[in-house]
């Protein structure tokens, strides 16, 4: 039985009570921990810091910690920010790759679109220039020149795009859904397109406005004097401007709902409040305490804000993870993404502590108060199990087949892994015990199952890698994903999707069985180190550090990616753990020759080190063995003769 280990720079071996007679089993059971570790938990040299990249149709971007922005801008359900740099960064549904930003734009000064274009609201006017400001619609754009003049492309439905004849001196412009606005150098606000409730009939007498904003059916106005006015459709209170409300110095206007910014820095929203799968209360509820904010954006069902040490707060629908601000999250050392099907979220591993994103309505996304001591997760379709380094597992969110009820008796597990509405758990001694839905038979392990060194799930059914290098399934098996393909052997690692199945073999190649497109390998894909599936999704990470995929989303992995340690596939979206070049991980096959087993590990250059190892991940000291090891190269070789009990082991660099 191999036993995962848990801990950074740390790697496994199991029990062997005759080497010599199982020199071949042992040597798959080291390989196969290697990949899993690869995969939940990269093997590092030294700390260093772990960023993630996502892709996909929903996208959380991840940002240094130092970063601040100067601009935020809403869409139905992305969003879109500029960092101080110059740099555009987007996040939230990402289909058409809406919420995906052309690499390399930065501080451009001319006017570049990207994402759905069935319309062509995506294609730029060729020779558009001297372009001052911009305005996205559903499906129309506007821009505003230097010399006060509009220019609009897109759909026409409504006349959206059929600018005013003699329009001109005009200081701002806005586009809603149906109809668009400009603000005039006089104060006074033109209006055009759809008019179902009003859209275009600006208030008579409106003038000194010095911002407008349009939202789906409705406008507003604010005035020199710090007043709001609206007007158009306001079934959900979205034009009933709050009692009172003074001092405004900006506004945004939504589906459903209107935000206020006020002199002061505090906002203030009206209008519809739905809340669904709501990250921070429905959009017209602003967060307890928010202040200091010095811009705001709104569109769809979400509100944004952004402070004034360049941070961002997001709040309201969050369906696509529109309302989860881009995130600080560094030294991250594994990741899970969730979903079967549905709005997913995800999760990352640092310092024993879980990060969560994305989908929250069944509180998935919500990491127990204290939670700590974490060395691996998994994510369903509504919820999350976290493993911890007593070998016992927490489970949180949706437990509607009892999938977040850990059995009370289940201890000593070395990993865990999380399928549609149900869990497995592989335990110490090599066994595997499963929880929750059991429509397909999931949770009905097969008896006898036993030598299991590693497990993997999909949306209803469950592998097993056993010590041999032989894969057992059981579960749903509507299209084969089940059926373990005959004579398949020398495997060291598994992956599961929803209706199919991968298999990592010994020399680096891939091995699927099940729905064609998921399951249909790349030809000629070889030198494989890990893999991950979920869904109709397919990953394999390379010994290189790059990534390929296949299927419905994995494949659009972004240009230029490399210097990747772990993959995580979800319905909508990939995440992948990037190091830096020089830590970059060496994947090779671990040698056992004479007695002693012997492995790489990235280093270094120059620097010296030490191999270190205890029994059991009870023990508090670690057992140093003799001799400094010097890195010669950005590796480093370390040996240990095979024993007959567990070991976990950690390479250490030396002051």
């Amino acid at each position: 039985m191999c036993e995962v280990s848990v801990s950074t720079n740390r790697i496994c071996k199991g029990r062997n009570p005759s080497w010599r007679s199982k020199l071949g089993s042992l040597a798959l059971r080291f390989l196969a921990a290697t990949f899993v570790i690869l995969l939940r938990q990269p093997v590092l040299a030294a700390p260093t810091p772990g960023t993630v990249v996502a892709w996909g149709d929903y996208v959380i971007p991840y940002v240094e910690p130092r970063t601040r922005f100067s601009r935020v801008a809403a869409g139905l359900a992305h969003n879109l920010a500029i960092e101080l740099d110059g740099t555009v960064i987007g996040w939230g549904y990402n289909e058409s790759g809406r919420a995906t930003v052309p690499v390399g734009l930065s501080n451009v000064g001319t006017v570049v679109a990207w994402g759905y274009n069935l319309d062509g609201q995506s294609t730029v006017p060729a020779g558009l220039s001297n372009v001052v400001a911009i305005a996205a619609g559903s499906i129309h754009s506007l821009a505003l020149k230097q010399d006060g003049t509009v220019v609009g492309w897109g759909n026409n439905r409504y006349g959206r795009v059929s600018i005013p004849g003699g329009l001109s001196h005009v200081v701002a412009i806005a586009a809603g859904t149906t109809h668009s606005l400009a603000l005039k150098q006089d104060g006074t606000v033109v209006a055009w397109g759809g008019d179902c409730c009003g859209l275009t009939n600006v208030p008579a007498g409106l003038s000194n406005v010095v911002a407008i904003a349009a939202g789906s059916g409705h406008s507003l106005a604010l005035k020199r004097d710090g007043t709001v006015v609206g007007w158009g459709n306001n079934l959900y209170g979205q034009v009933s401007i709050p009692g009172g409300l003074s001092h405004v110095v900006a506004i945004a206007a939504a589906e459903r709902h209107s935000l206020a910014l006020k002199q002061d820095g505090t906002v203030v929203a009206w209008g519809g409040n739905e809340g669904r799968y709501s990250n921070n209360g429905g959009q017209a509820v602003v967060p307890n305490g928010l202040s200091n904010v010095v811009a705001i954006a709104a569109a769809g069902y979400h509100s944004v804000a952004l402070k004034l040490d360049g941070r961002i707060v997001a709040w309201g629908d969050n369906y696509y993870g529109q309302s989860i601000a881009p995130v600080v999250l560094s030294n991250a050392i594994a990741i899970a993404a969730g979903g079967f099907y549905s709005p997913e979220h995800s999760l990352a591993l640092q310092d024993g502590i879980v990060t969560a994103w994305g989908d929250n309505f069944y509180r998935q996304a919500s990491v127990p108060v204290g939670l700590s001591n974490v060395v691996a997760v998994a994510s369903g379709q509504y919820h999350s199990v976290a493993l911890t380094r007593e070998g016992t597992i927490v489970a949180w969110g949706n437990n509607s087949y009892a999938q977040s009820t850990v059995p009370a008796d289940l201890s000593n597990v070395v990993a865990v892994a999380a399928g549609n509405f149900h869990n497995v758990a592989l335990k110490q001694d090599g066994t595997v015990r499963a929880w929750g839905n059991n429509s397909y038979g999931q949770t009905f392990v097969p008896s006898g199952l036993s030598n299991v060194v590693a497990i993997a799930t999909g949306g209803s059914h469950c592998l097993a890698l056993r010590q041999d290098a032989t894969v057992v399934a059981w579960g749903a098996n509507d299209f084969g994903q089940a059926g373990v393909p005959a004579e398949l052997t020398d495997v060291v690692a598994i992956a599961a999707g929803c209706c199919h199945s991968l298999a990592l073999k010994q020399d680096g190649t891939v091995i699927g069985w099940g729905v064609a497109d998921a399951a249909r390998v790349p030809v000629g894909l070889s030198g494989v180190a890990a893999i991950a599936a979920r869904n109709y999704n397919s990953l394999a990470l390379k010994r290189d550090g790059t990534v390929v995929g296949w299927g419905a989303i994995a494949s659009t992995v972004p240009a230029g990616l490399s210097n990747v340690v772990a993959i995580a596939a979800g319905d909508f979206s990939m995440l992948a753990i990037v190091q830096p070049l020089a830590y970059q991980p060496v994947l090779s096959s671990p040698k056992i020759s004479g007695g002693n087993l012997t492995f790489t590990w990235p280093a270094i250059p120059g620097r010296t080190y030490r191999l270190q190892y205890k029994s059991s991940l009870d023990e508090t000291l670690w057992t140093e063995l003799p001799g400094d090891i010097v890195a010669s190269d950005s590796t480093v070789t370390a040996s240990d003769a095979i024993s007959e009990t567990s070991r976990f082991y950690r390479l250490v660099l030396l002051p």
